[in-house]
């Protein structure tokens, strides 16, 4: 079987990186791990996936990432920091580089985790210009 780089970036394959995560087979052990896993989930559009580890207080109803616009690909992440702020809760600062019509984009934010029982749910963010 071929061994597919983890779409995160974290230097490990699939398998052994988001996979096993995004399969619900293993919580990620940390909010940075939970992130890079949401990360992966946006590059396979698994709605899902990112409704489920979405914190049920800001979880929106619905996603549509296909949108009427053309769907971004996702191209690369940089985690710039994950700080632990409490025992349950944590913040990752990362950069998302994306391509829409052929276009390069960023998105840079500053995400909140909390962690409920032994997982960790996606908060929210703030978007840095």
């Amino acid at each position: 079987m071929l061994a597919i780089p983890c779409p995160c970036q974290s230097g490990k394959t699939f398998t052994e990186c988001c996979a096993p995560v995004i399969a619900g087979e293993v919580p990620a052990d940390s909010a940075e791990a939970l992130m890079r896993s949401r990360y992966t989930a946006f590059t396979q559009s698994n709605e899902a996936y990112l409704l489920e580890s979405w914190h049920q207080s800001t979880r929106p109803a619905t996603l549509d990432l296909a949108g009427g616009e053309p769907a971004p690909k996702w191209i690369g992440l940089q985690v710039r920091q994950h700080l632990q702020t409490g025992e349950n809760t944590a913040i990752v600062e990362f950069v998302a580089r994306y391509r829409v019509g052929g276009r390069a984009h960023r998105l840079h934010e500053t995400s909140r985790f909390v962690r409920e029982g032994h997982r960790w749910y996606y908060v929210d963010g703030d978007i840095h210009e």
